[in-house]
């Protein structure tokens, strides 16, 4: 009946894979969970117990692929009609989590997002940037989500049937990190795969510093700058390269690479604060992308 994927990359995924063991065990249903680390060193030792469990697998690639690849790899292995793509620092927001999924594979959906929330406890000021970002940017309510069905989507907490996979895997052109989940979503929307909402929440424990996580921003704009380059991605379905494009038509983009450049270490400063402003991420990802370009 489900096959539940867990992707990982240096992570201890054992909390996790027992819980969701707990709440499939006790629903009776037909299920596998497959764990597979992308060629990671740590928690191994954590994650090998995974191995005794009964209808759970841990193993680990030879060479990192990236996590659409990882994920291919995984649906590849798996054998049941519907698959579950979790991720690692994550935990169900209740003990229903799986049989709200469960009843909803009743109505035989081809795609369902349950939704993402973030702990309510603010974390320390080191990490605070990552947390504020989710909290701010990533939940949506069900009705936002309902009235844009391909626009609030992540790509874990993501229900699917596996002949949709196959036929739709994730990009395997995309090596580095960054919008292969919009690449993902975009085709899907393209070839008229309908996406339901539901609220079955999963809770995002992302533990990222700040200066981790602006160095995976930054990773991401330049990812997508090669994308673009490549034309691998569209232009206009990228709010940030859009308005890039504008700045440069009102011949505005000059100055505003130059006032970029030089508020660059104060944005940073504010970035690295107990106080980070979104607003400013937003201009530093735009001033990066468009310094990028030139």
């Amino acid at each position: 009946m489900l096959s539940i994927l867990i992707p990982v990359f240096n992570y201890d995924v054992l909390g996790l894979v027992l819980e969701l063991k707990h709440q499939a065990d006790n629903l009776g249903i037909e299920y596998e969970i497959l764990v597979q680390e992308d060629a990671g060193k740590r928690f191994i030792e954590e994650n090998n117990q995974i191995n005794l469990l009964e209808n759970c697998r841990f193993s680990i690639n030879q060479e990192n692929l990236g996590r659409g690849k990882n994920l291919n790899l995984l649906c590849s292995k798996s054998k049941y009609e519907y698959i579950l793509i979790m991720e690692a620092d994550a935990l169900p927001e209740n003990k229903s989590y799986l049989k709200t999924y469960i009843d909803s594979i009743a109505e035989s959906p081809d795609v369902i997002f349950g939704g993402v929330k973030y702990p309510d406890d603010i974390p320390s000021k080191e990490k605070i940037l990552r947390w504020k970002y989710g909290r701010n940017r990533e939940i949506k309510s069900l009705n936002q989500r309902l009235k844009n069905n391909y626009d609030f989507v992540f790509t874990w907490n993501l229900l699917l049937k596996r002949e949709i996979l196959l036929q739709f895997p994730f990009p395997e052109f995309i090596n580095e990190y960054g919008y292969e989940d919009l690449v993902f979503i975009k085709n899907l929307q393209l070839n008229s795969v309908p996406v339901t909402h539901i609220e079955n929440l999963l809770v995002h424990y992302n533990n990222e510093d700040n200066i981790d996580f602006i160095k995976k921003t930054e990773r991401a704009v330049k990812n997508l700058h090669n994308l673009i380059s490549s034309q691998k991605i569209d232009t206009k379905d990228i709010k940030l390269s859009r308005v890039c494009i504008t700045l440069k038509k009102l011949h505005l983009a000059g100055i505003f690479k130059l006032i970029y450049k030089k508020s660059k270490k104060q944005i940073l400063k504010n970035l690295t604060s107990k106080n980070p402003n979104l607003y400013l991420l937003d201009f530093y990802k735009l001033g990066y992308y468009c310094d990028l370009k030139e």
